[in-house]
């Protein structure tokens, strides 16, 4: 009996030891798992104020996540001036998602590889109430006018629209969100608004006065040191973005279907448009 208890005793020890194994296993392959996920900041296009920014993307940084087992964190300045600043200061994110504009000064200056892009292209219109858009571009001259701020897209290309330096409307950069500028109009805070096209098809009361050219669309790039791994993971990611109910609604709120690849050929030029502000070299 005494024999019998024995090895029993170290069959039981023995159960320990390689049970006590299996745990030290599981938990250095949870250890490893969680030291190869890595976080990445993502500098977002400051459409929306900061807050808004951040709530409408936050579905994409965490269909992102979960498809990449990478956490992704938004990085959103508090408007298109601080942006242009953080641009220029090459102020360390690891992805952007931004304009043919900024997707292109990145590419260029900042060695950063767009992955994919919407699949529709971008083009901004000018909107006012049909009374005063029958006069042409000629009944705006001195009329209130609001856009995003500078160096948006829809900024930039609202100054190609009015080439007579002495024939201006009054432009106030004082729309919080390209949907403000249209809440402005109703509110009478503005005659004209600049936006973008799809924002503009949703109102056919309004009537659109110009077009503007039209420019790739918005590029989701990574930083020229992200691993060939990851940025692949993220590509596949945004490519399939359209097949994910959950995640679609972001597509919705932007205006667009989904993703397509791209290249950094594809933008090339774009950064022209900021020729004229300030700090560009």
């Amino acid at each position: 009996m005494r024999i019998a208890t024995g090895g029993d005793g170290r069959r039981s020890r023995a159960g320990g030891v390689w049970a006590a194994w299996a745990v030290a296993l599981l938990m250095g392959c949870m250890a490893c798992q969680a030291a190869l996920a890595a976080e990445y900041k993502v500098a977002l296009e400051p459409a929306y104020t900061p807050e808004n920014n951040v709530q409408i993307y936050q579905p994409l940084l965490d269909y992102l996540s979960r498809e990449t087992g990478h956490r992704f964190v938004a990085v959103s300045a508090r408007n298109y001036n601080f942006h242009w600043r953080d641009l220029r200061q090459a102020a360390a994110v690891d992805f952007a998602f931004e304009e043919a504009h900024f997707t292109d000064y990145r590419a260029q200056r900042q060695g950063f590889r767009p992955l994919a892009r919407l699949a529709e292209r971008t083009s901004y219109a000018l909107i006012a109430q049909p009374e005063l858009a029958e006069g042409g571009m000629d009944a705006l001259v001195g009329k209130r006018l609001v856009s995003m701020t500078s160096p948006s897209l829809g900024y930039a290309l609202l100054f190609e629209m009015f080439t007579n330096p002495i024939a201006q409307p009054d432009i106030r950069s004082e729309a919080a969100s390209w949907r403000d500028g249209v809440e402005m109009i109703f509110g009478d805070e503005a005659d004209a608004a600049m936006v973008p096209r799809f924002i503009a098809d949703l109102y056919p009361n309004l009537q659109v006065m110009s077009i503007s050219r039209e420019f790739p669309g918005m590029a989701f790039s990574a930083a020229p040191g992200i691993p060939e791994d990851v940025a692949t993971a993220v590509r596949e990611a945004l490519l399939k973005l359209h097949e994910n109910p959950e995640a679609y609604q972001v597509l919705v709120e932007i205006g667009s279907t989904r993703f397509e690849p791209t290249r950094a050929a594809e933008y090339a030029g774009s950064q022209d448009v900021l020729k004229g502000f300030f700090g560009y070299q």
